[in-house]
């Protein structure tokens, strides 16, 4: 009997899972990402605000798979699916395949506003964490050398966009900053005068969490100094201001660094296979999938993680974070082992083991089951969980190491500015009696802008 083929593209949580699960199967497996390594995306937030280096939570996917005999890791980025011929299209080649899986995870989405992008970075990949890092930490080493006080005020306030946990997590973080790992580390300034401002479309924090939780991570947030403004919906910015709707209302807030958390969108390959299989995607660019997981039409097909939108039996859609990848992949394994024994493939069903939060030390919100937890147990468990995901031992003892040394000495020790030339030209400090063209005075949003950007805070991740 001939071995099948079966193709992964992503080596993210969910590609990992099915690739792993498939050890002992008689398949041939081939795994292809446009990186050669694994991302624990979850942590990425802390290597924006200095806690963790890059190589602390990304494992080379070669060294993940160097003992599993039937898997080969291949570097290269999809250019097209033919879904007919059964052929994964490269720049630079092509492969067949007997299965397909697709779980190439998403990206930040600015709702059709694009042009943000420049002003606000977003969190998915190491180069988005590393221009966060160096952004925030220029902006405190630009107003050491302010002597204007309404350019050092500006240059301190920090906005983050979006109320969801990559928004809660990164404000949360940044306080922490500001308050202790850069005290006594100026001279002319006080970093603890840094305003971090939070805001959410929503009319609370955390809006998909339930019970008290939300109010919870907020009253956390406020005792961390962060300004939380509920009911902000952004409707444009600049360089060096951000134009906030509230309440009916228009105000500016003047800042130099914008960080994104707002929303997140399927990866393109979302749309192609959408158009390929003649099926709608959602708002998200999701691909709606079989109660097994598979493409509509294409039983040979199969779309896991962020990239998958399964809601049967359910009132809301899966999440696109970690767990549902990972179990999706697992699924997928087994349902490819059992068609090939010849046995009915089973629908996939969801186990959730819960959902959390963290705002800062001792501070965090967690989900488990009917159990409500905040504080200090859920950040216990929120630092366990996590440490029990990252898939290389090394990486897992690395961040443990890092962890107990940045909770003994308040101390970020990757406090690195690796991208200065880039992260400088977005800060260039106007002075206060400075004039500007009529041309660059903000934009009355009108309310087409104004709607996108209420789903855009409704969504946040």
């Amino acid at each position: 009997m001939e071995t099948e083929h079966v193709v992964i593209l992503g080596g993210g949580f969910g590609g990992i899972a099915v690739a792993q699960a498939l050890r002992r199967v008689p398949v041939q497996v081939t795994l292809v990402d446009r990186r050669n390594f694994h991302l624990f995306q979850p942590l990425l937030y802390q290597v924006a605000t200095g806690g963790l280096s890059p190589a602390n939570i990304a494992a080379p996917l070669r060294s993940i798979f160097k003992r599993q005999k039937n898997v080969q890791v291949l570097l290269g980025e999809v250019r097209d699916i033919d879904l007919a011929e059964r052929r994964v299209l490269f720049s630079d080649g092509d492969l067949t395949y007997d299965r397909l899986v697709v779980a190439t995870g998403s990206s930040h989405h600015y709702f059709g506003n694009d042009q943000w992008e420049t002003h606000a970075p977003g969190l998915k990949t190491i180069e988005d964490a590393t221009e966060i890092r160096s952004r925030v930490l220029v902006a405190f080493e630009r107003a050491e050398k302010e002597t204007d006080p309404a350019s050092i005020r500006q240059l301190l306030r920090f906005i983050v966009v979006g109320g969801g946990p990559t928004g809660v997590e990164l404000a949360g973080a940044l306080a922490e900053i500001a308050n202790d790992t850069l005290k006594h580390e100026f001279r002319s300034i006080n970093p603890a005068d840094a305003e971090i401002i939070l805001l959410e479309g929503a009319d609370r924090v955390l809006p998909s969490y339930p019970g008290k939780l939300p109010s919870k991570a907020e009253s956390q947030l406020k005792d961390l100094g962060v300004t939380v403004r509920t009911s902000a919906m952004v409707t444009d910015m600049r360089d060096d201001r951000v134009i906030v709707r509230i309440d009916g209302n228009t105000e500016t807030i003047d800042t130099y660094t914008v960080l994104w958390g707002a929303g997140v969108k399927a990866s393109p390959l979302g749309t192609l296979l959408t158009q390929k299989a003649n099926v709608q995607s959602d708002e998200m660019g999701r691909v709606p999938v079989e109660p097994d997981l598979s493409l509509r039409g294409h039983s040979e097909v199969f779309v896991i993680g962020d990239l998958a939108r399964f809601d049967h039996g359910r009132e809301e859609p899966l999440p696109g974070v970690a767990p549902v990848a990972i179990q999706q992949g697992k699924h997928c394994a087994k349902t490819i082992r059992n068609r090939i024994a010849g046995k009915e493939a089973r629908a996939f069903r969801y186990r959730d083991l819960g959902t959390m939060a963290t705002i800062g030390r001792h501070r965090a919100v967690a989900v488990v089951g009917s159990w409500r937890f905040s504080g200090y147990l859920a950040w216990l468990m929120w630092l366990m969980i996590h440490l029990m995901y990252i898939v290389e031992f090394q990486n897992r003892l690395l961040v443990l190491i890092q962890w107990a040394w940045n909770y003994l000495t308040w101390n970020r020790s990757a406090r690195l500015i690796t991208n200065s030339r880039k992260a400088t030209a977005s800060i260039s400090p106007r002075r206060a009696n400075s004039s500007e063209s009529e041309s660059e005075q903000p934009r009355e949003p009108n309310s087409l802008t104004t709607e996108t950007e209420l789903e855009v805070h409704r969504t946040g991740q």
